[in-house]
């Protein structure tokens, strides 16, 4: 999906997955597309309305942890073709951190743990497997790095450095405690949270704001519970399953190549989607209902007064 023109606003970024607008009055608008993303590329093509169910799934979390930390959402009221995939939110100062949660051993953390037995500075236990549970959830942050580039570990004295030590401490202890709120409510509906990334931003006055999306198949690892298996890939909701065939035999990538990842195929697009889908249903409890549609070079609504 791409949002040709929205009257009355500016376009500000083109992220890998979402577009921003600024509307007349200095709130942004957040458009988040059926792009798909993987080894910091975004692939083709699309997945069907990835982008409503990101979206609306991110507004159902950010409404059950308002009692952790207030969030940036300020409409989701929107006509087609940007209802359900948009939001208007309030400006922020974005912290330059990526916040990450492990509460199991998966992805880049594997990596470290297996290098050096400890992942962003934190020392684990040895004898630990792919998909093992944490002693508990750990604080495992990143940077921020632009689009085309890889995030890169950081320590929490990396962390100290960078935005000081109160909103440090801060960013810490609200990660941890999103990240174990959703870890229990998955958890209540047979799926594990591996993990996940969150972004905060800061008002005026220095409160820290939930920003961008919150605990979707993008931004975290979803498994499911009956078939976790500690010492194997596990099964899962989240993009790792578009991941896992880029890296296979069947899409005849090298990812050392330098080339480009080659285009999903059909079957791999309709099961992806089946996940995001899936994921959304078992959290919510809701059924998925499609409320936007595909935006060529059709002028969008005039947001200004929305």
């Amino acid at each position: 999906m791409s949002v040709a023109a929205v009257p009355g606003a500016r376009h500000v970024h083109a992220g890998k997955v979402r577009d921003l607008y600024e509307l007349p009055d200095g709130r942004l608008l957040l458009v988040a597309s059926d792009r798909i993303s993987a080894y910091d590329t975004a692939l083709e093509p699309g997945i069907p309305d990835k982008g409503e169910i990101l979206t609306q799934l991110s507004v159902w979390w950010f409404d059950g942890v308002t009692d952790l930390a207030p969030h940036h959402v300020l409409s989701t009221d929107l006509p087609p073709p940007l209802a359900g995939r948009a939001m208007v939110c309030e400006r922020l100062e974005m912290v330059p951190v990526e916040c990450v949660a492990r509460g199991y051993l998966a992805g880049s953390g594997l990596i470290d743990y297996r290098r050096t037995g400890a992942v962003c500075g934190v020392r684990l236990p040895p004898g630990l497997e792919e998909g093992s549970r944490l002693p508990e959830p750990i604080f495992t942050p990143t940077t921020k790095a632009p689009v085309g580039q890889h995030d890169e570990p950081m320590t929490y004295d990396d962390v100290v450095t960078c935005v000081g030590q109160e909103l440090a401490d801060r960013l810490r202890r609200l990660t941890l405690a999103i990240y174990r709120r959703g870890e229990a409510v998955a958890r209540e509906r047979g799926i594990i949270l591996a993990d996940t990334k969150i972004e905060f931003g800061r008002r005026r006055d220095g409160t820290v704001v939930l920003a961008d999306e919150l605990l979707t198949p993008d931004s975290s690892r979803f498994w499911p519970q009956d078939g976790w298996q500690p010492g194997r890939p596990q099964h899962s909701y989240d993009k790792q399953f578009v991941r896992d065939w880029l890296t296979s035999p069947a899409s005849g990538w090298d990812r050392r190549s330098g080339a480009p990842p080659p285009r999903l195929p059909d079957d791999i697009v309709a099961m992806t989607r089946a996940r995001y889908v899936g994921a959304y249903e078992r959290l919510t409890g809701q059924p998925f209902r499609p409320q936007s549609a595909v935006v060529t070079a059709t002028p969008g609504p005039d947001l200004a007064t929305q």
